[in-house]
């Protein structure tokens, strides 16, 4: 396995080797087609192939060619860092992060071998001309139209770089940040920059604009693989996304001085924006499809001015497609949780293992085994991981004990129908939330919910548990024309005892329509979690279901418990619901 790459395109040439790559030589144009394709390509198995567009047409002209979904897979994930697999990256680190001092001169000699390649991850000034800047353009020779920018959902609000490489400094120059924000097009010298208000971008925007200072920013577009995913990792505050990036090639990242900013960018990068943000301007932004699988809404954000455009001679444009899961995102995400576990377990060593259901978006729900030791050890690690970096962003977390898989959703709903007693397992918190959660009545922040599923110890409350009964035929009768009072079009389906309700919610308040339910003791005498969707939704389709249940519902207006059984509106919210925020369209294609 080979551990680095020396830029992007060296990163195709061995996906195409290890037949992780289909070409397309179609002409194609990157306004919403080459998005189909790639959404169509990811949702496959195991995600798909990469794509390589070779004959793109933008604006009636040959433009450069476009890669997307070269992360789309767990094998080309682990490719890109150079690994065998992703939990090797956490194994990789444990180990640097439990080195116990040494005791003697061989153990001296170990942990010296272990250490030095440390030395050598940082990244380094490049040394001659960059590639990056075999052409440049500046003044009035710049123009974003050359480059073949995506439009990737049809109410998107215009063409988005979706892979930018967005480097930062603080103020007083000692302080980097990589991050990625998209960057959307308003005319071929100025962009829009979207930073969220929790990002480390945005932070030292702040802190420019307190001393009333113009920013500086530069933006690579196609990198190495490794200097690309460094870019969404949580990294802490002040610590160098390169660092992390030369972690896994096993040496630093070449950098190159900007031509008109005092910024460095990874030499070997495809394209690069160089630019400032004035601290007083704002334009609006979006809308965009987004991870979570809708549009997140047009606001005001920054405005990035470009001053120059440099790039290779023959450089290759890539992109993401990010919308309903799976996507390439979740597998970049997935690198993040195998990643970053040791350094979860350095704060709280109690955790075994943790799983982040796509079905979350990354941020929406976490599935946490523990070793548990104490009373209310599941309720302190709910508190911990809600004030812990991004985790802190979790809306709903589950608590297993350490012999149980966290990954295997079909024996965590087994210990929820089994082994969860309402009046004592659940655990309510309120804090921030991400930019993109549209549920909550307020922005950025609102209510959270934990489920202790973990085993009784001494010291804890026993469990009251109740048996549900299993459906007659009767009872299927009974339960539909229930459910056909609420709404003689409704379809449902009755599975695991989990009851799941597509229906016309209309104006109507959810909270009513779960209290006609919860009246009739049909539904808490048989299922363990009664929940409602919009009519559109297929009751069967149990991935779905989980989507719209993590996404549409705030804990604390939406999930109610009666007896033993948890009723859910995960349907869209309105003005009944007490919801005055603007709700987001679903993406599709079609609409």
């Amino acid at each position: 396995m080979k551990k680095s790459y020396k830029d992007l395109q060296e990163f195709i040439e061995a996906l195409d080797r290890a037949g992780e790559l289909k070409r397309v030589s179609a002409p194609v144009s990157p306004e919403i087609e080459i998005s189909k394709i790639t959404d169509a390509e990811s949702k496959k198995p195991g995600g798909g192939k990469a794509l390589f567009f070779e004959n793109v047409v933008d604006r009636g002209k040959k433009s450069f060619p476009i890669a997307t979904n070269l992360f789309g897979s767990s094998r080309r994930m682990a490719m890109a860092l150079g690994l065998e697999n992703l939990d090797d990256a956490g194994r990789e680190i444990e180990e640097l992060v439990n080195m116990a001092p040494p005791q003697n001169i061989s153990e001296l000699i170990e942990t010296v071998k272990k250490a030095l390649p440390l030395a050598r991850i940082a990244p380094k000034k490049f040394r001659g001309k960059p590639p990056c800047q075999e052409v440049v353009q500046t003044g009035g020779d710049i123009d974003l139209s050359e480059i073949p920018v995506l439009k990737c959902w049809p109410h998107d609000g215009g063409r988005f770089v979706t892979l930018p490489l967005v480097f930062t400094k603080s103020p007083d120059g000692k302080k980097r940040n990589l991050g990625m924000y998209r960057l959307q097009i308003y005319d071929n010298r100025t962009t829009g920059m979207h930073w969220h208000i929790h990002k480390d971008g945005s932070h030292y925007f702040k802190e420019h604009a307190a001393l009333n200072k113009r920013m500086e920013v530069a933006v690579a577009i196609g990198a190495d693989p490794a200097t690309i995913y460094a870019a969404t990792a949580p990294m802490p505050r002040g610590v160098d996304e390169l660092l992390l990036a030369g972690f896994f090639r096993k040496k630093g990242v070449p950098m190159a001085d900007c031509v008109t900013v005092n910024q460095q960018v990874p030499a070997d990068a495809e394209f690069v924006l160089e630019g400032y943000v004035d601290c007083h301007e704002r334009r609006l932004e979006g809308p965009f499809g987004d991870h979570t699988g809708y549009y997140s809404l047009a606001d005001m954000y920054p405005v990035f001015h470009l001053t120059a455009i440099t790039r290779k001679k023959k450089p290759v444009y890539c992109a993401t497609i990010v919308g309903p899961p799976p996507m390439e995102d979740c597998y970049m995400a997935k690198a993040t949780e195998r990643i970053f576990l040791p350094l979860l377990r350095t704060v709280m060593p109690e955790i075994r293992d943790y799983f982040l259901p796509w079905e979350g978006v990354f941020h929406n729900a976490a599935i946490v085994s523990i070793n548990k030791e104490y009373p209310a050890h599941a309720q302190k690690l709910a508190s911990g991981l809600w004030g812990q970096g991004q985790m802190s962003f979790c809306k709903s977390i589950v608590a297993i004990d350490a012999d149980k898989d966290p990954s295997d959703l079909q024996q965590v709903w087994k210990l929820f129908v089994e082994n969860f007693d309402p009046t004592l397992d659940i655990i309510s918190g309120y804090g921030v939330l991400d930019v993109l959660d549209h549920s909550s009545p307020n922005p950025f922040m609102g209510s959270k919910i934990a489920f202790d599923l973990t085993s009784r110890i001494n010291g804890e409350t026993p469990r009251h548990i109740s048996k549900f009964d299993d459906l007659t035929e009767d009872d299927f009768k009974k339960l539909n024309a229930a459910i056909r009072e609420i709404d003689e079009d409704a379809t449902a389906n009755f599975a695991d005892k989990f009851c799941a309700i597509a229906l016309k919610k209309g104006e109507r308040c959810g909270a009513d329509i779960l209290g006609a339910l919860e009246s009739n003791s049909l539904f808490t005498k048989h299922f363990r979690a009664v929940a409602i969707f919009d009519s559109d939704i297929d009751v069967k389709n149990r991935s779905k279901l989980l989507w719209k249940i993590f996404n549409n519902t705030d804990p604390s207006r939406d999930i109610k418990v009666c007896a033993q059984t948890c009723f859910i509106d995960a349907c869209k919210k309105n003005k009944a619901d007490g919801h005055a925020r603007e709700w987001p369209d679903d993406l599709d294609f079609n609409k």
